[in-house]
């Protein structure tokens, strides 16, 4: 018996140009919508990611602010230190 000849597998198409074949080139437009598709979603994601993280930074800011004005204002030293010294206004 005699095997069959195998038919060579058709080349990708190949633009003839001066450019050299890319990845983009050869993939599908299907295929390379759903990538771009992907890489804009994981990019809005980054961001969403990166602007939670500086809200967060300045909730701690804020909280720590908030600390330390009340650690201040439970010290008698502090108050007095920076408290207007005209007590004649009080009498």
């Amino acid at each position: 018996m005699m095997a069959k000849k195998k038919k060579p597998n058709p080349a990708p198409r190949v633009i003839s140009s001066d450019k050299p074949t890319t990845l983009e080139d050869l993939i599908r437009p299907e295929i390379r919508e759903k990538l771009k598709e992907q890489a804009k979603s994981q990019s809005e994601a980054l961001k969403a990611a990166e602007e939670a993280r500086r809200q967060e930074e300045r909730r701690k800011a804020e909280e720590a602010r908030k600390a330390e004005e009340d650690r201040r204002n439970n010290d008698f030293a502090y108050l007095l230190e920076n408290s207007k010294q005209d007590w004649k206004s009080y009498k």
